[in-house]
């Protein structure tokens, strides 16, 4: 709310300070004006946009106020602000999408957790009783069912710390800058999420530098400012590289063949738009591309999760039915005939 209504005053024509001092003159939505009102008197202090924005509010982040910079910069601040609104509301856009999506089989896998508890808490132990008062040798299936109740029911602490522990660990690996960069790296190779964080930032990365180079930013100054502002370690260092290239003289189409991790594809799209010399416009349908890309992709997997979560729990629950009626009915049977 915030960005759109400060790009349609600035699109207007009202100045910077006068933007947000009405901003902050309204008589609704009070955490708009206190944060105007903040970025208002920063801003007259001397401070700059993206400074003042950073220092205001937790939720401008590094990209969104390294954009405000390039903005700044390059006096396409309207614009730059204007291409933040449309990404933003994409991304809320396929946020509320895939909480949606996966409202219901997260239903049914807390439902199923609470059931697969039950049976091997309570119900497979009291059976148990049953088993033990005929001689016959109990299937394999629920030999195993017994034997995973007693390891859950006596080292279910156990389990609990090692998890705990486990991810502790984790996240400990990942803050070490050598884990960063392994992470941030191996989340791009993982099967189904790996293409749509790559399609995320391919879409990201064109739309910024299109916006930036279409608005008379030199190129390589939009190469530094997407570096700063990109989170994933691994990727930070390929844009390093093809910075470094850039300011070499070398193409940018020739620089990401170099650095590595950018499709072949992007890399000719980016090509056919040094040759063409419009390179901002390449960037954009390379940007809308990817995009629409990134939206398949997440159907698909929201789609996807749905079933595959309720078979998963349908199979689990089945056998764990099935052995313990089989396992009933053979106990039911020794005992008539010992009777």
């Amino acid at each position: 709310m915030f960005t759109e209504e400060m790009s349609d005053l600035l699109d207007a024509g009202l100045p910077l300070e006068a933007s947000l001092h009405v901003i902050e003159q309204r008589q609704e939505a009070s955490s708009l004006r206190a944060v105007a009102a903040k970025v208002r008197q920063l801003v007259r202090d001397g401070s700059s946009v993206s400074n003042a924005l950073k220092a205001s509010s937790p939720s401008f982040n590094d990209l969104y106020c390294n954009l405000v910079a390039a903005g700044e910069v390059s006096g396409a601040l309207p614009q730059i602000l204007r291409r933040q609104v449309a990404y933003l509301t994409v991304m809320h856009d396929l946020r509320n999408t895939v909480i949606q999506a996966l409202l219901y089989p997260a239903l049914i896998l807390v439902m199923g957790g609470v059931l697969l508890t039950f049976f091997m808490v309570n119900l497979v132990p009291n059976l148990m009783m049953l088993f033990e008062k005929t001689e016959q040798k109990m299937p394999i299936a629920t030999r195993a069912l017994i034997s995973a109740s007693r390891l859950f029911s006596n080292w279910w602490w156990a389990m609990l710390l090692l998890l705990v522990l486990g991810a502790f660990l984790f996240r400990a690996l990942i803050r070490s800058p050598a884990g960063k960069e392994w992470w941030a790296r191996s989340s791009y190779k993982l099967p189904l999420i790996g293409p749509v964080l790559q399609s995320r930032f391919l879409a990201q990365f064109c739309q910024t530098l299109a916006n930036l180079v279409g608005n008379g930013l030199p190129l390589l100054t939009g190469l530094t400012l997407m570096e700063k502002a990109t989170s994933n370690a691994w990727l930070r260092g390929r844009l390093t590289i093809v910075s470094g290239i850039v300011s070499e003289g070398g193409s940018l189409s020739r620089a990401m063949r170099r650095a590595g991790g950018f499709p072949e594809l992007f890399q000719d799209l980016v090509a056919v738009g040094e040759q063409t010399g419009d390179l901002a416009t390449a960037l954009e349908k390379a940007a809308a591309r990817y995009e629409k890309e990134m939206r398949i992709r997440i159907q698909r997997i929201t789609a996807l999760v749905g079933p595959v979560v309720l078979i998963a729990i349908a199979l689990i629950l089945g056998v764990m039915i099935y052995s313990i009626i089989t396992s009933i009915f053979q106990a039911i049977s020794g005992l008539r005939v010992r009777g």
